[in-house]
């Protein structure tokens, strides 16, 4: 008797503590989601201070004390002449975009372009350090319009693919004056996509109805739940056809002299192959593109940032304990199968 007495009482002093736990979460969720979305800002930082940090830092490991020394007065007097030429020389700011699905970083990209399109002079450059293997047509399409107001003004456009620019990518990736790739980037996929399931045979099945009014012939020409006509299937095709001819329109504007009938079949190359179907103009890395403007030009990164509130803070604490728990399970189950 004794022993379910202590058992008893543990018991609800764990089912006490778990429930008290449960309701301070609840409460500071509560409060967290009564929050405001946190205000963005932006992050301009110095890459030729950070190029210039690291090459000091390797010198001082591999020069002798009286190469430094004499290395030190050098950069003594060449850190006199550039000050004095620095409001001279042009500038290259470097974005980062990599995209998703929906596309919903082109809200960032639209305060970055704005921030240096307010600063940026007719010898600057822009690089856009571009990675997405594309998305919703609308998301890219605003995406592709934000790089070509660099263009618009008069200012030279860079964009670098390192890892994938296909299909929305491209479009973005194709605005830029100079396109640089990687050797083994996916580039291309210049096509268009669109796949939905339909229930509507298990639905029928279950007895179920359902039940869809519109006004206009074609204001639903496919659905996931009723049943799908030939007519409506053929409508879907045309509309996704028009997309397909628009997209490939885009792309011949800004790559004239690509055989664009020959590209447009929704394959996408690596870099080497792009290179000589005329996708893109250079094998080059952003890594190597950015050295070789260094020390020459003032080089700047230039990050427009989300202030994360309390509620998008614990998401991302929740989610990152789930990972991490995901993650020993999957590292168990693999020795377990090993």
């Amino acid at each position: 008797m004794e022993f379910l007495y202590e058992y008893g009482l543990f018991l609800a002093k764990a089912v006490t503590f778990v429930a008290a736990f449960v309701i301070i979460v609840a409460s500071v969720v509560g409060a967290a989601n009564r929050q405001k979305p946190g205000k963005g800002h932006l992050e301009i930082a110095s890459l030729n201070e950070q190029l210039k940090d690291i090459t000091n830092y390797a010198r001082s490991v591999l020069l002798d004390k009286a190469s430094m020394k004499k290395l030190a007065k050098q950069q003594k007097k060449d850190a006199k002449d550039q000050d004095k030429h620095k409001q001279d020389r042009s500038r290259l700011f470097v974005v980062d975009f990599k995209g998703s699905m929906d596309a919903h970083e082109v809200e960032r990209l639209r305060e970055e372009v704005t921030a240096i399109l307010c600063v940026a002079e007719q010898q600057d450059e822009v690089l856009v350090k571009l990675e997405s293997g594309g998305g919703v047509v609308h998301g890219y399409g605003l995406a592709a319009a934000q790089l070509h107001r660099i263009k618009d003004k008069g200012i030279k456009l860079t964009v670098s693919v390192d890892k994938v620019a296909a299909s929305g990518g491209y479009m973005m990736a194709c605005v830029a004056d100079q396109l640089l790739a990687s050797r083994f980037a996916y580039i291309g996929s210049i096509g268009v996509l669109a796949q939905m399931p339909n229930f509507h045979k298990v639905l029928e099945k279950n007895d179920i109805e359902f039940e869809q009014h519109t006004a206009g012939a074609y204001k639903r020409t496919l659905t996931m739940f009723g049943e799908n006509t030939d007519e409506g299937r053929e409508k879907f095709r045309e509309e996704i056809e028009q997309i397909h001819v628009l997209f490939k329109d885009w792309v011949k504007e800004q790559r004239e002299e690509m055989d664009i009938e020959k590209v447009a079949t929704g394959e996408f190359w690596p870099g080497v192959k792009a290179k000589e179907l005329g996708l893109i103009d250079t094998i080059m890395t952003s890594d190597d593109y950015i050295l070789s403007a260094y020390p020459a030009k003032e080089i700047y990164s230039v990050k427009y940032s989300h202030k994360k509130n309390m509620a998008e803070k614990l998401g991302m604490s929740f989610a990152s304990v789930a990972q991490q728990q995901l993650m020993r399970l999957w590292s168990q189950t693999r020795t377990w199968f090993h």
